[in-house]
């Protein structure tokens, strides 16, 4: 039976997921409680309290969501400044992903990736049978412009995947990179999934100006409810009618549209919340320069990238987590001995500094 299966799935690479903490938990034999989880770019302050109140008051859990999403458009809108009618909300941004390289990719068609960043992008593209050119990002995690302009060219690839800032670099890409990306024969897609982290503005708006430039943003990092799953895109004009075709029916749960709905109808006080993330990011960086064995990368997102010295990270991550502390770790091209730590509450780093410090 086995050779009925897409013959391109056999040499794919898995995408590896962070473990929640219940898993955690009774693998490291830690109480919840006493873990500090810094491994997945979480919000550590969760959502507005207002969430919980809207969940436990709806009353229609019985009955199918809205296909269109129509308050939920609605309301984005308001927030984005972006007509409704560009927007799709979707079951996490990762179901965009999919979408996009469904609709635009078969087998022997290409995307241009550039690594180190999300490894959603080149997952999708080789699930859909694709190939994947990878423009590697250059000093201090730039994207590499010539490069990508280079590549664009032979073979033809059909989209680009960008993110600003990176994951897990934290890098910005700057306005006339993207202006000059947006000139190429094909469609960018921009994720955004930390943008309200960064001092510069999102792009969603560019949307109405670019006929190839799709935005992608998510509820799961400033919002805080990566636990629901609940992300959106801002496509052309021309492209929604297909996402309309393509989508599933009920693809956002009614619980994700209400938590969405609070979440924006809250959105002064959780941008209160993203200043103290980001307040507490530039302290974890200073911080971190302090420490002999780490260097850390400058960030615009809610987390810091560091290239650990005279350890091997896998060894520091293991040594941190027997300590109940958690922190993503990376060894592979770009990122070689690396860890990326996420923002946490100020306890938490404190936590945090003091467990690096006594392992200096």
């Amino acid at each position: 039976m086995q050779s009925l299966l897409n013959p391109h799935l056999a040499s794919m690479e898995e995408y590896t997921p962070i473990q929640p903490f219940e898993v955690l938990s009774r693998r490291l034999g830690i109480p919840v409680n006493e873990i500090v989880k810094l491994d997945a770019n979480e919000n550590p302050y969760g959502p507005h309290p207002a969430v919980a109140e809207a969940l436990a008051e709806y009353a229609y859990y019985h009955i199918y969501p809205d296909p269109q999403q129509t308050e939920l458009r609605e309301a984005l809108s308001a927030y984005l400044g972006t007509p409704a009618e560009y927007i799709l909300p979707s079951h996490g941004a990762d179901e965009l992903l999919d979408y996009l390289c469904r609709l635009f990719l078969v087998p022997g068609d290409a995307i241009i990736n550039t690594p180190p960043t999300f490894g959603m992008y080149s997952f999708d593209a080789k699930l859909a049978g694709a190939e994947v050119i990878d423009a590697w990002r250059g000093d201090g995690y730039h994207v590499d412009v010539d490069a990508i302009c280079q590549l664009a060219h032979a073979p033809v690839p059909k989209l680009l995947f960008l993110t600003s800032p990176n994951n897990p670099s934290g890098t910005w890409l700057p306005d006339d990179d993207l202006r000059r990306l947006l000139e190429l024969p094909l469609m960018v897609v921009l994720d955004e999934a930390y943008v309200e982290f960064a001092a510069a503005k999102s792009r969603a708006r560019w949307v109405l100006e670019y006929d190839n430039l799709v935005v992608l943003r998510t509820f799961s990092k400033a919002a805080g409810i990566a636990g629901l799953r609940l992300g959106y895109g801002i496509f052309p004009a021309w492209l929604m009618p297909y996402l309309w075709k393509f989508k599933q029916p009920y693809n956002v749960n009614v619980a994700a549209s209400v938590a969405g709905l609070a979440s924006l109808r809250h959105a002064n006080e959780m941008g209160s919340i993203v200043e103290k993330i980001k307040a507490e990011r530039d302290r974890l960086f200073r911080a971190l320069q302090t420490v002999p064995y780490l260097f850390p990368f400058p960030s615009s997102a809610n987390f810091v990238l560091c290239r650990v010295e005279r350890w091997e990270a896998a060894a520091l991550k293991l040594a941190l987590e027997q300590r109940g502390i958690l922190v993503r770790y990376y060894h592979k091209p770009g990122l070689e001995n690396c860890i990326r730590i996420s923002v946490g509450r100020p306890e938490q780093t404190d936590r945090l500094l003091a467990e690096l410090r006594r392992l200096a």
